[in-house]
């Protein structure tokens, strides 16, 4: 099978920052959230909260949407269409997704494609996770628990805060804009 991260590989863009600011412009109440997402962004970039937990405040702006899973749908029939031609030209009806972005937002997108995900698990109403944010080594965390005995014949991710997926593969490709790239200098698995 064939793993794939999704932002920034066969999505040209952050889909959650898509998201949000996509809901900002539709729902005026998100903008409550604004002074705390900004001051846990400082946070955590100053080493003083995780990831996981920066991005459970900015969440938060999720208990003013009015229905998320309405506002996921409008997102992804307006932005479909940018999925990176290259990724839909290579699908395969095996191909895993793996992605720090929530469920919620993916699922939708994944569904529309016919490929399985595995994502940060967020609840779309209230922006708590259950669990860590699927992100670096916890990806093959939740591989493993989802998918035992799986083999990656190749990888795809734009980040090398992928490497502990791209270790597990035959072949890994470092996606940079159109281009796939060895994802090691050395060509150790890519082409």
């Amino acid at each position: 099978m064939n793993v794939f991260d999704f932002d920034k590989t066969i999505y040209p863009r952050d889909s959650t920052a898509g998201f949000y600011f996509f809901t900002l412009a539709r729902r005026p109440g998100v903008f409550l959230e604004v002074p705390a997402t900004a001051w846990y962004f400082l946070l955590y970039k100053l080493g003083k909260r995780t990831k996981t937990q920066f991005k459970e405040v900015m969440y938060r702006f999720l208990r003013h949407t009015g229905g998320t899973e309405q506002l996921v749908e409008r997102y992804w029939d307006k932005n479909q269409k940018n999925i990176n031609r290259w990724y839909l030209d290579i699908r395969r009806d095996d191909d895993i997704i793996i992605s720090a972005s929530p469920e919620f937002l993916l699922r939708p997108i994944c569904a529309r494609l016919g490929v399985r995900l595995i994502a940060s698990r967020v609840d779309p109403a209230t922006g708590k996770y259950d669990g860590e944010n699927c992100w670096g080594p916890e990806k093959v965390t939740r591989l493993n628990e989802i998918y035992p005995d799986c083999h990656i014949d190749e990888f795809y991710s734009d980040s090398y805060s992928d490497s502990p997926l791209a270790e597990l593969a035959d072949r890994a490709y470092l996606v940079k804009g159109q281009r796939l790239l060895p994802f090691y200098p050395d060509d150790k698995k890519g082409n």
